[in-house]
């Protein structure tokens, strides 16, 4: 018997000097390499913009600040075992404050880097952090 789960995670869009800052999954499933935007899953009473503070020194080493939200988004996706997960993700722009680029270890990410916006249509990114990125540079 299949199973149901809702996921609520807070996503960040950082661009500085006309990059952006990807992580990528540690699943080894994913051929090519997925990347996607710094963030996770939000704690029993955590606020979502302290998560994504939170998540992003963990995944990245960078500190971020002056979270501002740029949208929602919503997906139902069936894993391997045959259970549904419902994601939302609520997704913010944040400034630069500091930090050294470093990679998690053990997480769901493995890597940190910065792109060249100009360079992302030749990446495997997942289709919400690529609507954001775009969404972020209109703003």
């Amino acid at each position: 018997m299949s199973k149901q789960h809702t996921s609520v995670r807070s996503y960040g869009v950082l661009i500085d000097a006309g990059r952006v800052a990807l992580v990528r999954s540690s699943n080894p499933r994913h051929d090519p390499p997925l990347w996607w935007l710094p963030g996770g899953g939000i704690d029993f009473g955590e606020a979502p913009e302290d998560t994504l503070v939170r998540e992003f020194r963990e995944e990245t080493g960078l500190l971020v600040h002056h979270p501002v939200l740029l949208g929602v988004t919503s997906d139902v996706r069936r894993r391997d075992n045959g259970d549904k997960i419902h994601t939302v993700r609520i997704l913010f722009t944040v400034e630069l404050a500091g930090g050294e680029l470093h990679h998690e270890v053990h997480g769901t990410t493995d890597h940190a880097a910065w792109f060249e916006l100009r360079d992302l249509e030749n990446m495997n990114i997942a289709e919400y952090a690529q609507a954001a990125i775009a969404s972020a540079q209109e703003k």
